[in-house]
């Protein structure tokens, strides 16, 4: 019998402040209307003292462990998608382990930037289809503004911080659960997205840098390509899908990716004009919204899709 990656619980969390364009503007040049006029952004979140990846990561968690009514101490797998760990080492999702107090389970990042999430994804999904976990916690989490520069108004206005998590069970003979996974990656094209620094480089964290343009263009290539390569591998036409999920990057690449495969607006989950681009943590801070408000309901079938710096990108189908 078929074992399946079942999602019972989502969950969110963002730091305390909240920063408008209007608030933005007062401190860098660039104004409301530029801004959502090109990205559809009006607020990002921003962390504060006190507040890191980890500890939103791990608010995040609890929260999807409370909607699944699942004790913590039945995971025993944890993958962490992040771009930005507390620290070089040890692993971001070990600390989120030990202030769930979970004593011993597997427990892991993985960096793969906005399409972070997907990567994790099919991670717990893969181990928990070949019986080497049972239950586990897949985060995406990130706080983006600390590698800003934040003279920079084409990258500083599109950023802002969260966390986002889902429960994941193993499920025999369910026709609920994750039907299908396409990832990516291509190098070639690492100086169009990336951070100018690293441990073995510069031996400094780095600020972000992006050629937008260029970035735009293979997002919309890529993403349309991956969709419907993850169709072909479900067996599905895209009119079923219920929802689709995509990273909040910008509402144009959004636009312009859904076009593309024929789906309305309205089967959209858009959130980046109220979170802007939260890498990472995007993909499931969207899903928890659509669950937490009612939109997306058990049977739905939907489609979740990022692409990140590398660049990376990748498509995954579930049946919720």
């Amino acid at each position: 019998m078929t074992t399946r990656s079942v999602i019972l619980g989502t969950g969110s969390a963002l730091p305390r402040r909240c920063v408008s364009n209007a608030e933005l503007a007062e401190t860098v040049d660039t104004t409301d209307a530029w801004i959502v006029e090109r990205t559809g952004i009006r607020f990002r979140y921003i962390a504060g003292e006190g507040e890191t990846t980890a500890t939103l990561a791990t608010d995040a968690a609890r929260r999807a462990l409370a909607a699944a009514g699942i004790a913590a101490d039945a995971v025993d797998l944890i993958v962490l998608a992040t771009a930005t760990p507390d620290q070089t080492f040890p692993a971001t999702a070990t600390k989120v382990q030990a202030a769930l107090g979970i004593d011993d389970c597997v427990a892991f990042d993985v960096q793969a930037v906005c399409s972070g999430f997907l990567y994790a994804l099919s991670v717990a999904d893969s181990m928990i289809r070949t019986g080497a976990a049972r239950t586990a916690l897949v985060i995406g989490a990130e706080t983006f503004s600390r590698i800003l520069d934040w003279e920079d108004r084409a990258t500083c206005v599109l950023f802002g911080d969260g966390a986002g998590a889902i429960v994941l069970g193993a499920e025999q003979g369910s026709d609920r659960g994750i039907l299908a996974t396409r990832l990516h990656a291509d190098g070639r094209h690492n100086q169009l997205l990336y951070v100018d620094g690293g441990p073995s480089t510069t031996e400094t964290v780095g600020k972000v840098r992006m050629r937008g343009r260029e970035v735009f263009r293979h997002a919309v290539v890529n993403l349309a390509a991956v969709m419907n390569e993850v169709l072909e591998q479900a067996g599905v036409s895209a009119d079923a899908i219920d929802w689709l999920v995509p990273h909040q990057a910008n509402a144009r690449i959004l636009d312009a990716t859904a076009r593309k495969l024929g789906l309305p607006p309205e089967k959209v989950v858009m959130t980046v004009d109220r979170h802007a681009n939260t890498s990472a943590a995007s993909v499931p801070l969207a899903l928890d919204a659509a669950v937490a408000d009612g939109r997306i309901r058990r049977g739905d079938l939907v489609m979740l899709e990022a692409m990140g710096g590398g660049f990376t990108w990748g498509a995954s189908i579930l049946r919720y």
